[in-house]
């Protein structure tokens, strides 16, 4: 694996678009630091050392932007706009005529989609801008932090409008370094800042369990989390590599002298065929009402349910609705983005067929039954995923601190796997071996 690192480097053009990756990460890390004006950076620096492993609401996003959220940077919001306006578009693209048929119209109409996850990317970016200021002026981002109000001292409108702006053109950066990623580096570009940023909080995290535990000043405890998230990698591997192939037979066409046709292939159904888009729907329809919750006045009855099964993400009530959402949403996912007739009907067209089943509606309802069946391991095994921070609350005691489990671990492992095979794919092109023999 190492020869094979040495000849990427080896190779001119595959060099520069590492070099190229590598100098965009850079930068994307940098601005992560750089706090907005307005901020009062030494009050954040106290409330983030006081809400360390305790993130609440706001962990998950957090997460997304590297930790930049809770330091209130100029990439504050990451990624997370431009995450949820592609989810928003792809669902659309169901619903609405007119978006379904740009995606049928080839790359012109991906470049049209594409410029309007653009635009509501930066319309998200404006409106989580000014929530995260309104919530950060209130005290709420830290709660408990002696300092939280303090966070902005300047209340005065013009500074509000110089917080947000300057957090959406930091959200228009970060699109920007993905999209040259995409173009001019390895890999896709978002995916790939998504994992820096993730990945970037994996030491923090080891150490602080490590400064936690008591078991020889808190090496037993690391190690056991070094070795459970060994493991749990290895089994994310497994099942993100496994599929069902389905044999797919093209019948043989004669065209004056030539024969057209008659090859074998199939078609390849993922284990999880949803990925990561349950989890992240699931734990963001669960942040709905505790965020409600938490910007409500009173003791009212519904507020203190919420607060007290809703909240806590050890309480089996919690537990309980966020595994059934990842089942429904992972269902859904695949409903909404595999259309079963769709694959027929291109099949029956190009004179393709299942052996043993009939061309259009009997293959279709094959199809459905098919993916029906190997969703349902792939929706248990993503609730199970997703879990795994809670487990480490019982077992550990600190499920923020837990690093190898629900969106961190699948987002790791997905974007590695993918960005593998795009320089092995760079390196076979060039008849040198890959990574793996």
């Amino acid at each position: 694996m190492l020869t094979a690192f040495a000849r990427a480097f080896k190779t001119p053009d595959l060099r520069k678009k590492l070099l190229f990756t590598l100098g965009i990460i850079v930068v994307y890390r940098v601005g992560t630091h750089v706090p907005i004006p307005g901020v009062n950076y030494t009050a954040v620096q106290q409330c983030v050392d006081e809400a360390s492993g305790n993130q609440g609401l706001f962990g998950l996003v957090n997460m997304f932007s590297g930790g930049a959220l809770l330091q209130i940077t100029i990439f504050a919001l990451g990624i997370m706009p431009y995450i949820t306006a592609s989810i928003i578009l792809q669902l659309l693209t169901v619903v609405i005529p007119r978006l379904e048929a740009l995606k049928k119209e080839g790359q012109a109409g991906t470049a049209k989609i594409t410029q309007y996850t653009r635009y509501l990317t930066v319309a998200l970016a404006i409106l989580q801008g000014t929530g995260l200021v309104a919530t950060a002026r209130s005290g709420a981002l830290f709660s408990g932090c002696t300092v939280a109000s303090g966070i902005v001292p300047d209340r005065a409108i013009f500074t509000t409008i110089t917080m947000v702006v300057c957090m959406t053109a930091g959200t228009a950066v970060v699109m920007w370094l993905g999209e040259l990623i995409t173009d001019r580096g390895i890999g896709n570009g978002m995916s790939i800042l998504m994992f820096i940023s993730i990945a970037a909080t994996f030491p923090s995290a080891l150490w602080a369990i490590k400064k936690q535990g008591t078991l020889a000043d808190g090496w037993i405890e690391f190690g056991t989390v070094i070795a459970v998230g060994l493991v749990m990698v290895g089994l994310v591997v497994f099942v993100e590599q496994a599929q069902r192939r389905i044999p797919v037979q093209y019948a043989k066409r004669m065209i004056g002298r030539r024969s057209y046709g008659g090859t074998s292939t199939y078609i390849p159904l993922k284990v999880n065929q949803a990925g990561i888009i349950p989890v992240i729907f699931a734990s963001s329809l669960l942040y709905i009402p505790a965020l409600v919750a938490q910007f409500s006045s009173g003791t009212s009855g519904w507020k203190t349910w919420i607060e007290s099964n809703l909240v806590k993400g050890d309480h089996p009530i919690y537990i309980s609705t966020y595994f059934l959402l990842i089942i429904f949403f992972a269902f859904f996912y695949v409903a909404i983005s595999f259309n079963p007739e769709e694959v027929a009907d291109n099949m029956k067209k190009y004179g393709g067929f299942i052996p043993g089943i009939r061309a259009g509606r009997p293959t279709a309802e094959y199809l459905s039954y098919v993916l029906n069946r190997i969703t349902w391991p792939g929706s248990l095994y993503l609730g199970l995923i997703a879990l795994v921070p809670t487990m480490a609350l019982v077992g550990f005691g600190a499920s923020q601190n837990f690093p190898f489990g629900g969106t961190s671990i699948l987002i790791i492992v997905g974007v590695g796997l993918e960005t593998v095979k795009q320089i092995e794919s760079q390196l076979q092109q060039r008849n040198y071996e890959g990574f793996l023999r």
